[in-house]
């Protein structure tokens, strides 16, 4: 199938014209991230209220308490849940070392790691503050764990995947010590 010199002379105007409009898109697509970069430059800079946060103010988020228990039943440490902060307190007849394992390698590294690299993740697109990025310090008492904080959790389903995944690792980490 052959096409006469005016079609394809036709067909090399319209591919012009496609490739035109192409990069004027882009260069329009280029401005526009520019304007949004600067943008939220600007707003990380200044002090404002997310609408997010304006919900929680409003209807103040209240300490929330459980207890992480072996097995057996007796207590291994007691959660303090805050607006901002979760704190995994060992009970004081609880003697780990932070270095018995899966404390490290599972709960550290995996669980809170995966929750780090997603927020390190939002901080790029700008869609959190590097502040915001969740944070996890082991307190320690001697040898011995005494408390585990996360700062910034930020999410609800947060909460529960970092006490079921402490219970886990305390528990193996208890079973290990014995």
């Amino acid at each position: 199938m052959g096409f006469s010199d005016e079609q394809i002379h036709n067909i090399l105007e319209l591919k012009e014209q496609l490739t035109e409009k192409i990069e004027k898109h882009l260069e329009e697509i280029e401005k526009l991230e520019k304007t949004i970069s600067v943008l939220t430059t600007i707003l990380k800079q200044t002090s404002f209220t997310k609408a997010s946060d304006l919900t929680l103010s409003t209807e103040k988020k209240e300490n929330t308490d459980s207890v992480i228990k072996n097995s057996d039943g007796s207590t291994i440490a007691n959660v303090i849940v805050s607006d901002d902060k979760l704190s995994i307190v060992l009970d004081e007849n609880i003697s780990i070392n932070p270095e018995t394992p899966p404390l490290k390698t599972f709960f550290i590294d995996r669980i809170i790691g995966e929750m780090k690299n997603k927020d390190n993740q939002e901080v790029e697109k700008g869609k959190i503050r590097k502040n915001d990025v969740i944070n996890c310090v082991i307190t320690n008492n001697g040898s011995a764990i005494r408390e585990i904080i996360i700062k910034n959790y930020r999410q609800k389903e947060r909460v529960d995947e970092i006490i079921n995944t402490a219970t886990w690792s305390l528990t193996r980490m208890l079973e290990k010590s014995v």
